[in-house]
């Protein structure tokens, strides 16, 4: 679980291309120091499990279904990263919640400097699209951001603040590239109890 708080930027150093998965290496100083093999660390909001240490980062391995519905599959040396170590019970959660499980891709529509912050728009696959509300929450490349607009049934817009543009790669960004989103977690489940529901009130199967 993750709260879409941003800890880091880190930088791939290395990919290694195997059958159905890719080892990806990734340089980031400052989460080093309390990362160990088996924790749970979110690259650009997909949740990855440590399997190599370095002096000054780590390796995960990318396979199956995180590579069809995430970025990962596109990542080249020097791509820059969002990463956030997974949250600590009894700590402040200031972001959503985040479970980094990508729901999938989508393209970035538009993209528009405004005084101080920033307008981002993006395409909302379906999945998505049905979880998300006006002023809900929402995780582009694992940044939890509030939605701002709908514009219609398959885009969103989010305002970014200069913090989070500073401090994330969502300012490498521009029109047409892919970034991960996962929808809220809340909203899904509401989605799911009420589809669920059969016309005289109860579950289906209850």
């Amino acid at each position: 679980m993750f709260s879409g708080i941003i800890e880091a930027v880190g930088l791939v150093t290395r990919i290694v291309t195997g059958d159905g998965m890719r080892e990806i290496s990734i340089e980031a100083p400052t989460l080093c120091d309390d990362l160990a093999i088996g924790d749970s660390v979110s690259l650009d909001g997909a949740c990855h499990t440590v399997t190599g240490l370095t002096k000054d980062g780590f390796a995960v391995e990318s396979i199956g279904t995180t590579l069809s519905r995430t970025v990962a599959a596109h990542y080249q040396t020097g791509t820059r990263i969002n990463l956030e170590r997974a949250l600590v019970v009894g700590a402040r959660l200031d972001g959503h919640f985040v479970q980094g499980h990508v729901d999938g891709t989508a393209s970035v529509l538009a993209l528009q400097p405004q005084d101080e912050y920033w307008l981002l728009d993006v395409q909302l696959p379906q999945v998505v699209a049905e979880a998300t509300i006006l002023h809900g929450s929402i995780a582009i490349n694992g940044v939890s951001l509030t939605v701002n607009a709908l514009p219609d049934q398959a885009s969103c817009q989010v305002a970014i603040i200069p913090h989070t543009w500073a401090h994330t790669n969502l300012s490498s960004l521009s029109i047409g590239d892919s970034v991960n989103l996962e929808g809220d977690m809340l909203g899904k489940h509401v989605l799911k109890g009420l589809t669920q529901r059969t016309p005289g009130g109860q579950l289906d199967g209850g």
